[in-house]
């Protein structure tokens, strides 16, 4: 219980961190002297898929290192290198650098599927969905927190500055990993089996319902990271007063990530009584719809409810889909596992923002949810007919 308290305000202030300067990133692309609006877009996708371009290859290492030296230094390392790529991101002079300092970030981080195992490989069974809600309650608490936090500070002293104060806060997260997170390592049998990178792989292929749910995860991912990158393009087609943007972009972030947050707490327990397969086919059905009517919006607060009910099945979808995966992986093989369950999200996370960016460059950045709202309801129909307990 205090490894994942610890855990939990860790995860809490790194996600508020990285969440308030993820927002204003276009805006900041802006600053660094990419001006018109298709080209903004299209830059938008490459700078936000960037940490995930390396991530992708290099997560499940990580997760093959946690299993053979342990988590905390995998949580140690991926705090400590988040916290060192946003310092350098506010030195950027142009967004070529802004890009490999997030491709530095992708190589350097990954503390969520750290986090991830951690939970998996301490809580019972059982109570597995619970634990990953706890988590990800984590992470979307701070995304409650971060949009605001960025948008009055990026007001008040400028994106750069936002950059700087992100990645103090994350530096002393590490710094409370580093002197107490207690990981109880057992000293493994040595009958024990280990695994490569490799043969986990390859087990995820051989096990239908396993790569099933590494397809859904990949699929989730990219139509959540569609739209990341145009968000904040979309809430400046409502006429929003320039110097006022960051702030009510953050806001309607915060909505959603409020709404996730209170959904995961009260209904966590949902997921181990009721079933994955049930809670996956309601939240995906929320939250297609709602991703779908973001299209038809007149007016910027008749997404306030919208973004509630979006909050309320994004509380549930990700829980729900790691709890598919790693209810279906032995013990000695679950934190290699997860960690190619994340690089799955990490694809989605990577090919999804240059789409975006593309879709946003040549149509507009609305016709972006209805691909997301269309990618969630095929989830749906697939977790229907394919999906077992």
């Amino acid at each position: 219980k205090k490894n994942l308290l610890i855990l939990w305000i860790s995860l809490f202030f790194s996600a508020a961190g990285l969440s308030a300067v993820i927002p204003f990133l276009p805006l900041f692309i802006r600053e660094l002297g990419v001006t018109n609006l298709a080209e903004t877009s299209r830059w938008s996708g490459y700078i936000f898929s960037a940490p995930f371009i390396v991530s992708f290859f290099i997560i499940p290492v990580w997760g093959n290192l946690g299993d053979k030296y342990g988590q905390k230094l995998m949580t140690l390392r991926a705090v400590f290198g988040l916290s060192i790529a946003l310092l350098l991101m506010a030195l950027s002079q142009n967004v070529v650098q802004l890009f490999i300092f997030r491709m530095l970030q992708g190589a350097l981080s990954g503390f969520y599927p750290a986090a991830l195992a951690l939970a998996v490989s301490t809580a019972p069974k059982e109570r597995t969905g619970y634990a990953l809600g706890v988590i990800l309650s984590a992470s979307t608490s701070g995304n409650v927190v971060g949009p605001l936090f960025g948008g009055v500070l990026s007001q008040l002293f400028g994106f750069r500055n936002v950059f700087i104060i992100a990645g103090g806060i994350i530096l002393i997260c590490a710094l409370l990993i580093l002197f107490y997170l207690k990981e109880d390592r057992t000293p493994k049998d040595k009958t024990d089996l280990t695994y490569s990178v490799l043969e986990n792989w390859r087990y995820v292929f051989s096990t239908k319902q396993i790569l099933l749910a590494g397809i859904l995860i990949l699929m989730s991912a990219f139509a959540v990271s569609l739209l990341a990158p145009i968000f904040v393009l979309y809430v400046e087609t409502f006429k929003i007063e320039p110097s006022s943007l960051p702030l009510v972009t953050g806001v309607l972030y915060s909505i959603l990530g409020l709404f996730a947050t209170i959904s995961s707490l009260l209904f966590g327990n949902k997921i181990d009584e009721k079933g994955y397969k049930k809670n996956l086919i309601l939240s995906s059905i929320v939250v297609g719809l709602m991703y779908i009517l973001h299209f038809f919006v007149v007016d910027v607060y008749y997404l306030i409810p919208i973004r509630i009910l979006l909050g309320f099945g994004f509380g549930f979808i990700t829980p729900v889909l790691f709890t598919a995966l790693s209810k279906k992986v032995v013990l000695n093989r679950k934190a290699g596992v997860m960690g190619i369950g994340s690089s799955f999200q990490i694809l989605g996370n990577m090919v999804g923002p240059v789409s975006s960016g593309l879709i946003g460059a040549m149509f507009g950045v609305r016709y972006s949810f209805i691909l997301a709202g269309i990618i969630f309801l095929f989830i749906t129909i697939i977790s229907i007919k394919f999906v077992k307990e």
